[in-house]
């Protein structure tokens, strides 16, 4: 159940439900992994429960901190930049001139 939010109090409610895909791997060092993505790709699951359980290991964790999430970040950053560019090209700037009233 996806739950919402409304009003000036902010108060929750039922927006409705969602399909959830969850998936747990574990490699053959023992580490385990989770992955739980929004929707029915279950390979994106099973990437992201995989991802989860590399970070988990010591021998493991530099390099998917350098080759996989670094460049996600990098994406992301990427994406929110253009976002903030588009956003400020729509920009409307207001001012109020404040007359003197003498008289």
């Amino acid at each position: 159940m996806v739950r919402g939010r409304a009003g000036s109090d902010g108060g929750a409610f039922n927006l409705g439900e969602m399909t959830v895909t969850r998936c747990v791997v574990r490699l053959s060092s023992g580490e385990t992994g989770v992955g739980y993505v929004a929707g029915r790709n279950k390979q994106h699951a099973q990437s992201a429960a995989v991802i989860d359980a590399m970070l988990q290991s010591s021998a493991l964790f530099d390099r998917v901190q350098s080759d996989v999430i670094a460049p996600l970040k990098a994406e992301k950053a990427e994406q929110m930049e253009v976002a903030a560019l588009k956003a400020a090209a729509t920009k409307v700037d207001f001012y109020t001139m404040v007359r003197d009233r003498q008289g």
